[in-house]
């Protein structure tokens, strides 16, 4: 009876021990929020409800694959709903959770994870080798599925570095990836995408540069990948709200910037997971809500707060000197001493103008709000702008750096001074010569031309006569020549008393 008692108990135990692992295992494929335990409660850091990495996969226990399914099928009746939310995780045998392998080492087992049947949907972050092809995914049913060719409810995209794959109901039992997946790399399996953006500072004042960041979170947990920069397109929009009296009252919804991880201007480091955005604050002033957009071919989320963008606390014109071309031109500088530090308050400018000039003026603190700073004298003739920026700390203490809007002014030669009258004279008399000797010329012409064409009308005219009376006199000689040959003929004719007018006698030709 008591050897019969200690096999039921020790039989008791390893099931317990099997609830423990399953119940683990649920909490991990669940979202982050699910779980709250205490560190004294769990055994190890591979049996925590980690919402990004950490639910086991072909885990071995007790050196068998099997035992581990086992104990996951002996409780499937005890497992909980997916929205349940358990308030304790029970410490399980240290034996088992040393074998317990989470999903983000699953390249270690040849790119295999596992999915329960309590998982509604997941998304995969998977880091491939530079411009390798896309992963190809073997289901447990050992169907494939490819990036160009899935089912309806799988969202898929990929780049160059990686893939994010969206599944909505997988299929429980053992996956595997097919692919050039980087070595020692993790698959990360995740059950909620959310972005995490950070608002914008206030007082937020026209043209300030101003760093902004935001986080991709997978399951609470920052999303990090190298070339998640080409696989996320992050957009910030500002939508004004149209108060009346702001200068935005019908600015509509204006593209601001975006966001990159790739280790320029603003961001610090490339691939670490924040994207950071330079945002453009060079709009109408006024009360806007900011909206920050992340989407692709798998997901798209939203995020969007109030803001309101003041006008600049500092002001900046160009006074002209009474004589620009020997006076000194100068920029009057308007500061707000109830927003800005004026002694904290430093000016930077660059005078931009012909022939390559480049200059720069600088004004370190200001002393009253209203002060005047000099510019470099100028004598070229020619357009000129000017470039400035200010860095100034708030009456709060924020430390911020604005952008003025350009200047412009321009230094033009004097006109001529009019002529004398004696050379206002000279000049009359000299155009009167040259129209006096022009109308000689044109006399000269038109005389000259007049002639020419007189002596060839003649000479045309004696022509013409010459021929004609040649023509006269030979139509005179034909006649008279007719005339002659006429007569002629007539003297030689026979008169009709000389003609014989008797006929002959026929021959008798009868006979």
């Amino acid at each position: 009876m008591t050897m019969s008692l200690r096999k039921s108990l020790l039989n008791t135990t390893f099931v317990l021990g099997g609830l423990c692992l399953s119940t683990a295992l649920l909490a991990a494929d669940t979202e982050p929020a699910a779980t709250t335990a205490s560190p004294a409660n769990l055994a190890s850091k591979t049996n925590e409800a980690q919402p990004v990495d950490a639910t086991p996969n072909d885990a071995k226990i007790n050196g068998s694959k099997a035992s581990v399914d086992k104990a996951a099928e002996v409780n499937v009746s005890a497992q909980k709903p997916v929205d349940a939310k358990p308030n304790t995780i029970s410490k399980p045998p240290k034996l088992l959770t040393e074998k317990a392998v989470p999903v983000d080492t699953a390249s270690e087992l040849k790119n295999r994870f596992r999915v329960d049947h309590m998982v509604s949907n997941m998304t995969l972050l998977i880091q491939r080798e530079y411009g390798s092809a896309p992963v190809v995914i073997v289901l447990p049913d050992g169907s494939k599925w490819y990036a160009n060719r899935h089912p309806e409810n799988v969202k898929w995209v990929d780049g160059i570095t990686g893939d994010i794959i969206y599944i909505e109901s997988p299929l429980p039992g053992p996956w595997q990836l097919v692919g050039k997946v980087v070595q020692g790399s993790k698959i990360k399996r995740v059950s909620k995408l959310e972005i995490e953006v950070q608002h914008l500072p206030q007082p937020l004042f026209q043209g300030e540069e101003v760093k902004v960041v935001a986080q991709l979170m997978g399951d609470a947990e920052r999303v990090r990948m190298p070339g998640l920069d080409y696989l996320v397109e992050w957009t910030a929009h500002f939508v004004s709200k149209h108060r009346a009296g702001d200068e935005n009252f019908a600015a509509g919804d204006i593209i601001v910037g975006s966001y990159k991880d790739n280790g320029e201007k603003f961001d610090e480091r490339p691939d670490d997971g924040t994207f950071t955005s330079d945002i453009n604050l060079k709009q109408p002033w006024g009360e806007y809500d900011f909206v920050v957009q992340a989407r692709n071919n798998v997901f798209e989320r939203q995020v969007s707060f109030p803001f309101t963008l003041s006008p600049r606390p500092v002001h900046a014109e160009v006074i002209t000197p009474d004589d620009p071309l020997t006076g000194q031109w100068k920029i009057m500088l308007h500061a707000d001493s109830s927003v800005l530090q004026l002694a904290e308050t430093h000016f930077s400018f660059e005078l931009v103008g012909p022939a390559g000039l480049q200059l720069p003026v600088v004004l370190h603190g200001l002393t009253q709000d209203s002060t005047e700073l000099p510019l470099p004298l100028v004598t070229e003739f020619g357009s000129y702008r000017i470039k400035g920026t200010v860095a100034t700390t708030t009456i709060a203490g924020r430390e911020i750096i604005l952008d003025l809007p350009e200047l412009f002014f321009n230094l033009v030669q004097p006109p001529e001074p009019p002529p004398s009258e004696e050379e206002l004279a000279a000049v009359a008399a000299q155009k009167a010569a040259e129209e006096e000797a022009l109308a000689k010329q044109d006399a000269l012409f038109w005389i000259i031309t007049v002639n020419a064409v007189l002596l060839l009308l003649g000479i045309v005219g004696l022509i013409v006569w010459r021929k004609r009376q040649s023509l006269a006199q030979a139509l005179a000689a034909a006649e008279q020549r007719i005339l002659d040959e006429a007569e002629q003929n007539k003297t030689a004719a026979p008169s009709l008393d000389e003609i014989d007018l008797t006929m002959p006698d026929e021959p008798d030709n009868r006979r």
